[in-house]
């Protein structure tokens, strides 16, 4: 099996935020030494400088917003999140959805900081619109489509299993490299995503509520 690429999203789950999201990176850092395989996490800006400054792993913002530094209360400043230790940041979650054009224009407001971003899809459709986007297509700080159906998001039958026709066709019609995820919590579930051409998989619910989730990373990386 060729080495993975594994984002665990954290999300704001109870076992996964706090001094929790500390520990669970910490173990997440672990198997990605052990098993020298690419491990990032994405954490929500709470919890950032907490988990960053604990773990020398990629660590991700959940979500950044379209602003510059001024008059914007409640919302999330790119250069904030650099600054608190986040390489790069998820966009577009089926949980936090925003239009093509506040996409481009959170590209465009970060483009000083240097950050990297996942931008996910619910739909290969989706994804291949978003990655014909010039500014997309053409930024080398886009590193990923995350092709994530809504409907299997933290339940436990995977888009590997359920629609494996959709990752071969997300792999074939996306201009960027795809990760894929929703439901994927087993080994298997990894090999045909890999075998199927996507570079790794999105994860959340399966590592993360999971009563022993330095297991079931073995176990997946076995």
């Amino acid at each position: 099996m060729a080495k993975p690429i594994i984002v665990i999203n954290f999300k704001t789950y109870a076992s996964a935020t706090g001094k929790k999201a500390e520990k669970l990176a910490l173990i997440c850092e672990k198997i990605a030494k052990e098993k020298k395989v690419d491990i990032r996490i994405a954490v929500q800006v709470a919890d950032l400088y907490r988990v960053s400054s604990k773990v020398k792993i990629p660590v991700y913002a959940e979500h950044v917003d379209d602003i510059e530094p001024g008059r914007n209360t409640g919302f999330i400043l790119p250069e904030d999140v650099k600054d608190e230790g986040a390489i790069g940041s998820l966009l577009n979650h089926s949980e936090h959805k925003i239009s093509d054009k506040k996409i481009l224009e959170t590209l465009k407001v970060a483009s000083n900081t240097k950050l990297k971003f996942i931008i996910c899809a619910a739909t290969v459709l989706r994804g291949e619109k978003i990655s014909k986007l010039k500014a997309v297509k053409e930024n080398k700080k886009v590193e990923f489509i995350a092709i994530e159906p809504s409907k299997l998001i933290g339940g436990k039958i995977s888009v590997s299993t359920a629609n494996p026709k959709l990752i071969k066709d997300a792999v074939a019609k996306i201009k960027k490299p795809v990760l894929v995820g929703a439901g994927v919590h087993t080994k298997q579930d990894l090999e045909i995503a890999l075998k199927l051409g996507a570079k790794g998989v999105l994860l959340a619910s399966g590592v993360t509520k999971a009563k022993n989730p330095e297991k079931i990373l073995r176990e997946m990386l076995s």
